[in-house]
């Protein structure tokens, strides 16, 4: 996936709540990836992953986009103001 597709992926869970909540919904990684790609975008769970690194974001930040984390839209720092 590339970084664009990310950065796609991360600005419509940001702007659409409900697709925000199908992603929380999810259970985990990779049942939040295959509603990914049904939604068109081309992710893998090892591009979850890499995402994570990169940005050092927790396990807890990712459990938030796949299995109830809470806080703002996506799950995500940096969907909240964080960094």
């Amino acid at each position: 996936m590339s970084k664009d597709q990310l950065s796609a992926l991360l600005l419509r869970v940001k702007e659409d709540k409900e697709f925000a909540e199908k992603l929380k919904n999810a259970g985990d990684l990779d049942a939040a990836q295959v509603i990914a790609q049904e939604a068109g975008f081309d992710v893998t769970k090892e591009d979850w992953l890499s995402y994570k690194e990169e940005m050092e974001l927790s396990d807890e930040d990712l459990e938030g986009i796949a299995g109830g984390g809470s806080g703002g839209s996506c799950g995500f720092d940096s969907c909240k103001g964080n960094k």
